[in-house]
């Protein structure tokens, strides 16, 4: 039997899904959601485990920014594979991004980097690192929630899908959390060193807001053949971030950091050297 030519309610004129095909697809968006699910939790966990404020949990904070970052390339890579993309998913992955890459990093930057350094026994001006720490903390969130926003109506760059318009809050979040992991959760304890982390901070939350390109990686063909080399290549970074996560994380999280800069510089040079020999 035919259940396209079925109407209980008797509008045969309107166009019905199959049963069946209807039921499969209210189902499918269901997987997209658990792994935004699964963001929001790493942050919520990041939040709590940077409140406990002892090293090791600080370390597992930037541990489960980390795992938020997964989850995030995942459920839209899902969502396009299986044609489940939706307004809803966009929002609340959005959502859950602020939770993850904009409020969990600002309390972590803060814990790490400034709570210990000001709060140390005959520190001059401590009141005013202390202001000054959870001023750029939440200029790092306000540049989150920009680059969130301005991406969901804007989208990538014009006319070229391969780069983001503004550095990517994931991999904002991400340097935070690469930093605290390479030096397992241990706080800074000097003052001025933690005016240099807060600079870095707030350099961060320039990036997100600014125009300056970010490769995406979305060009990739996984599902084209590539040569052997570059499985290679893919086994041996998978194997030195499984084995050597620290140095690993903290070197793709700057060298990410600072092509979107080195790739501008480049351009400017570009132009300038075509300028002069027009």
């Amino acid at each position: 039997m035919d259940f396209d030519l079925i109407d209980p309610i008797g509008h045969d004129d309107e166009p019905r899904r199959p049963f069946k095909n209807h039921r499969l697809r209210r189902g499918v968006y269901v997987l997209p959601s658990i792994l935004t699910v699964a963001n929001l939790l790493c942050g919520y966990y990041a939040i709590l485990a940077t409140l406990a404020g002892q090293p090791s949990d600080l370390d597992n904070a930037a541990r489960a920014i980390g795992f938020a970052i997964v989850f995030d390339s995942l459920d839209g890579r899902v969502a396009r594979a299986m044609g489940t993309n939706s307004e809803f998913g966009k929002q609340f992955d959005s959502l859950a991004d602020v939770i993850s890459f904009g409020i969990a990093p600002a309390f972590l930057a803060y814990a790490w980097g400034v709570k210990v350094a000001a709060f140390a026994p005959g520190v001059p001006g401590a009141n005013y690192l202390i202001q000054l720490g959870w001023l750029i903390g939440f200029f790092f969130l306000c540049c989150c929630a920009w680059r969130l926003a301005r991406f969901n109506i804007q989208g990538m760059a014009p006319g070229n899908n391969r780069f983001f318009v503004g550095m990517p809050t994931p991999a904002a979040a991400g340097m935070i959390a690469a930093v605290v992991h390479f030096l397992q959760g241990s706080a800074i304890e000097n003052p001025s060193i933690s005016v240099l982390w807060l600079v870095m901070v707030a350099m961060l939350g320039i990036l997100m807001s600014s125009t300056l390109r970010h490769y995406s990686f979305k060009d990739i063909e996984w599902r084209k053949r590539r040569p052997s080399l570059f499985v290679v290549a893919l086994a041996a970074l998978v194997g030195a971030v499984w084995f050597f996560s620290r140095p690993t994380l903290l070197a793709i999280a700057g060298a990410y950091t600072i092509h979107g800069v080195v790739m501008q510089l480049v351009r400017v040079v570009r132009h300038r050297a075509v300028s002069r020999h027009a």
